[in-house]
């Protein structure tokens, strides 16, 4: 069996995950050994499995050699997004260091924590400290708390990484205090207290936002929040007392009660902390539509149609607002990601998900205009979005104005862009006699000359092949249907 090692894991000496053969396995290293083994001796594993908390994976008895420079393997035809191999990273290794090796059951679509909105980062904040609780209860505790160890799974929060549990020693500091308040509550009080926007600093530290940026950034009023005051403001000054380490506190002998105690404090913490999807202008979107009901329902119904005739099994929706078309898709069971900018649109659609209990849908937050690059060392521990593609069907409704009109981003550019991402497109053409163009083009000169059909067949031509062309009735506006050519050159 040939080992392509996969970037994301490589800091991790327990083991790490690599592709073999178009399949998603992890190396368990004897390192990690008497670890794995109080996982499953414990039944922790069998616990949180239950609970939908942790991934499940079977044991599988396989050889593993040396892996040879490969380009990227996708697996979306899997169910999993396309995984880059990096030579830089390939480990060959004998039998010997190896333990176990484990097939993980495959995630639909990776996300990152800079992509999640508020209650998403707050939900996947609660169910990390849920597992800590209960591997404590087992004898175990979590070396690490990274937000990049949590996915979205059927709408829920859920550990991918198996081998973030060790074995709880007496007397000893939770060593991933640290990192939970860097990667969850830093970002999370920053967003309720400040502002929203925030979470995009997990963007630039993929380590989660450090304390002592934090920590002035917050409003004075929140040093009176005992537990902020705690975990955020005091947590920090011991850090820079201590040269940027963990607080000397951490590395005191601490009582399993008082391991607890902090547990405890920071759930309560973060279930205080809370934000009120409002006033922005994408999340009223619907209630201001200059469509009318006889135009909504036309546009509905062609969405509808198309996607029947595509048979996608997997979706994505660009400026997905809260989610009406993405529940086109969802609702027939095809794993769908609902992609927007504003995140209060981003938040109402996911609580909307969690209510009605949604399996199918993802919603996330994206800016079109400057889409999440792939981060980390040599640039390769987290993906860009389009290595996470291509998905079976793009939809870009209501979106192609804002992009060419808003942004200045030519027809030509965005249809490429769409062909790198998408096998099939559903995309609607809003031309400058609709209200909402005349809306974008009051506040600024005209000098889009080329911005009609024509032009917009003509650049989309060179990248797709129009298959269905239709007027949306009592509207101004069309609707397509596209297939991607094969990619130039």
């Amino acid at each position: 069996m040939i080992e392509q090692a996969l970037p994301s894991s490589f800091r991790d000496p327990s083991g790490a995950l690599f592709v073999s053969e178009g399949v998603l396995y992890r190396r368990i290293n004897q390192v990690y050994k008497d670890h794995y083994d109080l996982l499953l001796s414990s039944r922790l594993y069998d616990d949180l499995v239950a609970a939908q908390l942790l991934i499940p994976h079977e044991e599988v008895d396989i050889i593993v050699g040396r892996s040879a420079p490969a380009p990227a393997v996708n697996l979306a035809g899997v169910g999993t997004p396309a995984l880059q191999q990096s030579p830089s990273l390939e480990q060959g290794l004998d039998s010997s260091d190896i333990y176990k090796i484990i097939k993980p059951e495959p995630i639909g679509f990776i996300s990152y924590p800079y992509e999640w909105c508020f209650s998403q980062l707050k939900q996947a904040a609660l169910a990390t400290l849920k597992i800590q609780e209960m591997a404590l209860e087992h004898g175990l505790s979590l070396k690490d708390a990274s937000a990049y160890n949590i996915q979205f799974r059927n709408g829920k929060p859920i550990l991918i990484d198996t081998l973030s549990f060790e074995k709880y020693q007496p007397g000893s500091p939770w060593v991933a205090y640290k990192q939970f308040c860097q990667h969850f509550l830093a970002p999370l009080a920053l967003m309720s207290r400040v502002d929203i926007r925030l979470n995009q600093l997990l963007r630039i530290y993929i380590d989660g936002i450090p304390l002592d940026l934090a920590s002035p950034l917050l409003p004075r009023l929140t040093k009176l929040n005992p537990a902020i005051a705690m975990h955020i403001h005091l947590h920090s000054r011991m850090q820079k007392s201590h040269g940027g380490e963990s607080a000397k506190s951490d590395r005191r002998q601490l009582s399993l009660t008082g391991l607890r105690g902090i547990v405890d404090s920071l759930k309560s913490t973060i279930k205080g902390l809370t934000w009120k999807p409002s006033g922005t202008e994408w999340a009223e979107y619907y209630d201001g539509t200059n469509y009318t009901a006889e135009a909504a329902s036309r546009k509905y119904e062609l969405v509808k149609q198309f996607m029947e005739i595509v048979q996608p099994k997997n979706v994505w929706d660009l400026g997905a607002n809260t989610g009406l078309y993405s529940r086109i898709a969802s609702e027939q069971g095809i794993p769908t990601v609902a992609f927007d900018i504003d995140p209060a649109a981003v938040e109402k659609n996911y609580l909307e998900c969690r209510a009605k209990k949604e399996t199918n849908l993802l919603p996330l937050l994206l800016d079109l205009t400057n889409p999440s690059p792939a981060i980390g060392w040599a640039n390769e521990e987290r993906m860009a979005l389009v290595s996470r593609g291509p998905a079976d069907l793009v939809m870009a409704l209501a979106l192609i104005h804002h992009l060419a009109i808003s942004n200045n981003v030519p027809f030509d550019m965005i249809a490429r862009f769409l062909q790198k991402i998408g096998r099939a497109l559903i995309i609607e053409f809003v031309p400058k006699s609709d209200s909402q163009v005349q809306r974008l083009l009051a506040s600024r000169e005209d000098v889009f000359g080329n911005y009609d059909e024509q032009a917009f067949e003509q650049d989309f031509g060179r990248y797709f092949t129009i298959e269905r062309k239709e007027s949306v009735a009592a509207s101004a506006r069309t609707l397509y249907l596209m297939r991607g050519k094969a990619a130039s050159a």
